[in-house]
């Protein structure tokens, strides 16, 4: 594939042609003759070349007047994984609309994060992604939707206000549109039992997905209050935009090559309009859109990685919900032991971090947001004065905006400004990039636990971490996943 809006037709026929699953959400296939548009591995007959078109997004289709396949679901696929390698302004606009943000701040607000006028934005997306910033929302809106009809019992006004739609009216005219069936059509579809008091979703992913090696990542580093885990399990509080939440993981190994998997996530939310960012912000958490198998192969080849990725294929680099809890996480951690960063961080939240009721037995509190952190005084707080100096400075930047970690502004204008910040380093800035920003090209050099593995990995040869470009990222997440314990079950009362 050429970069995103610049799709090699011949390329895209023969993933088509081949059922190539691993380029489910790259591209979609429209059919002239069907008025249908389908994922690359959609199993009906294969149509002729002559009669099909290639669309970046599923906006793109329903914007040339093309409606989802009922066979495939082709909105039902991981995002582009370019849009995380790229991270141009196509890519970062789309991470924010996944969000919700059009709903919530229009076009002029999204336009205003990554820093273009509504106009030059709107001919960037049309040229890159086939639709403008409305046309990609109505495609959002309209998946969060059919997941709401197909998972909960909620009445049908209430789903259509729940994902983003303005009236009654535009939510059938948009399903009916999309999906050739109107809303109560949909739910007489779903199969299974639908959740009272919560919605369940299944999350794709790209496969394979190492989830049992993500989940004791997560649970290693895990803030008492804010989340708890088990072997098998993952669950987190949800601070959104809305209300708080609560979203339970289920996580394990999914081995399909290159295919597309799926990860059951139960939320329960206090504002059901939370719904899309709930999910994307999780999706983020899990590096869903990810391409292992391009990851394995480059970093496979390595003399020095090769065995370790062999033996963990799909190993993601684990996201965030939230890039200030991330950060502020970070400088918590700054020079002492995760042990110890998981102590003083969970003292803060119980100091400092609105309490919240959940379903889950340990989830307690929201992670303390910014501007809670920005007023307390460093001197305090449980930590060596000039970290918590640091701590304070950080948060007093996130609460005015002077730095953002939402993934709409550039990586290394983010980068720039977090140096800036008083007490905050190279391997801080970049290991932000890298959780909160998505940034698959980070090597951490200073990083003792890195040096002394490149050390025992390496023999006679000289580790090249360049060599590793452009996935440096994963090449460190295969580094500490030789240090990781397995997720403890819980300590019984």
């Amino acid at each position: 594939m050429t970069p995103t809006g610049h799709l090699d037709t011949e390329a895209c026929y023969r993933a088509v042609q081949s059922r190539d699953r691993r380029f489910d959400g790259v591209f979609y296939t429209a059919v002239r003759t069907t008025g249908i548009y389908c994922r690359p591995s959609c199993p009906a007959r294969t149509p002729s070349a002559g009669n099909v078109t290639f669309h970046p997004t599923a906006a793109s289709a329903h914007s040339a007047g093309y409606r989802a396949c009922k066979r495939c679901l082709p909105d039902a696929t991981p995002g582009s994984p370019e849009w995380d390698v790229a991270a141009d302004v196509a890519g970062r606009a789309m991470r924010l609309i996944a969000d919700g943000l059009v709903d919530r701040e229009g076009v002029d607000g999204l336009a205003r994060r990554v820093g273009y006028t509504p106009r030059h934005l709107g001919r960037l997306l049309t040229r890159e992604l086939g639709a403008a910033p409305l046309a990609l929302a109505r495609a959002r809106r309209a998946q969060s939707a059919r997941v709401l009809i197909e998972t909960t019992d909620l009445p049908l006004t209430d789903v259509a206000f729940a994902a983003g739609f303005a009236s009654v009216r535009q939510f059938n005219e948009t399903l009916r549109e999309i999906y050739a069936a109107s809303p109560s059509e949909l739910r007489g579809r779903r199969h299974g039992t639908a959740s009272h008091g919560a919605v369940t979703m299944r999350l794709p992913v790209r496969t394979p997905f190492a989830g049992r090696r993500l989940l004791d990542f997560l649970a290693f580093h895990l803030v008492p209050g804010v989340e708890v885990a088990a072997p098998g399990w993952y669950a987190r509080t949800l601070d959104l935009p809305h209300g708080p939440g609560t979203v339970r993981l289920e996580l394990a190994d999914i081995d399909h090559d290159g295919g597309t998997g799926f990860v059951t996530a139960e939320f329960w939310l206090q504002d059901l309009r939370d719904t899309a960012a709930a999910s994307e912000r999780v999706r983020r958490l899990l590096d869903a859109d990810c391409d292992p198998r391009a990851v394995d192969e480059h970093l496979g080849a390595d003399h020095v990685l090769g065995e370790l990725v062999r033996a963990t294929p799909g190993l993601r680099v684990p996201g965030q919900v939230d890039g200030d809890e991330t950060a502020i996480r970070t400088v918590i951690g700054q020079q002492v032991s995760v042990a110890g960063a998981r102590t003083v961080a969970g003292r803060i939240v119980a100091e400092h971090g609105r309490r919240v009721e959940s379903r889950v037995p340990g989830l307690t509190h929201l992670f303390p947001d910014a501007l809670t952190l920005a007023a307390l005084d460093p001197e305090h707080l449980p930590m060596p004065r000039a970290r918590g100096r640091a701590l304070v400075a950080l948060a007093s930047a996130l609460a005015e905006g002077s730095v953002v970690l939402d993934r709409g502004p550039d990586r290394d204008d983010v980068r720039r400004a977090l140096l800036a910040l008083p007490g905050i380093g190279a391997w801080t800035a970049d290991y932000v990039a890298m959780r909160a920003l998505g940034h698959p090209d980070v090597f951490l050099p200073t990083d003792l636990a890195v040096r002394r593995l490149l050390a025992d990995l390496g023999g006679s040869a000289e580790p090249d971490p360049d060599l590793w470009r452009p996935w440096r990222s994963y090449a460190l997440m295969h580094l500490w996943n030789t240090l990781m314990p397995d997720t403890p079950a819980p300590k019984e009362n």
